[in-house]
């Protein structure tokens, strides 16, 4: 029996900020619809934490609803600039602290910019807890709060 793992960051960070939240811990899912189901709420509900480039060392974190991707040009102009990129795997584990699949906000190791798409406002959501296999419940609203989050329209439906 391999020994139990280190809570996540992630869990102190959540409950830090002094906001009510959730934990759910499930087994393995390959896709955002496992996931959503594994989590009991619909794949709109299960926020995606990117990790956008802007520049060298220089990232901000992206909410984006399950069922929706990043519209660059609508991302571009928000930030007024004319290029941005997603970093490769280790790249975002060295900017957050966190793998691909678990990235959060909360307790990343350099407290990025955060950007939501507007779809987020009023809803209750999941967002990555830091390691696989959790995830944090919590009101959107809160998590932009907390994060004094920049809200606007940055995302397009998936695969358009």
């Amino acid at each position: 029996m391999s020994p139990p793992q280190p809570e996540p960051p992630a869990l102190e960070a959540v409950s830090s900020a002094g906001i009510p939240y959730r934990v759910i811990r499930h087994g393995p899912v390959r896709s955002l619809a496992e996931a959503a189901v594994a989590r009991g709420v619909t794949p709109a509900d299960v926020v995606k934490t990117l990790v956008v480039r802007r520049g060298d060392d220089d990232y901000v974190f992206v909410l984006v609803p399950g069922d929706r991707a990043i519209s660059w040009p609508k991302l571009r102009g928000l930030l007024g600039v004319s290029r941005l990129s997603m970093p490769d795997a280790e790249l975002a584990k060295q900017a957050t602290g966190y793998e691909r699949g678990t990235i959060t906000p909360f307790g990343s190791v350099t407290a990025w910019p955060v950007i939501a798409d507007e779809r987020l406002l009023g809803r209750d959501i999941t967002l990555g807890g830091g390691a696989h296999g959790v995830a944090i419940a919590v009101a959107a609203d809160q998590v932009l709060r907390v994060f004094g989050a920049r809200v606007a329209d940055v995302t397009e439906p998936e695969g358009g």
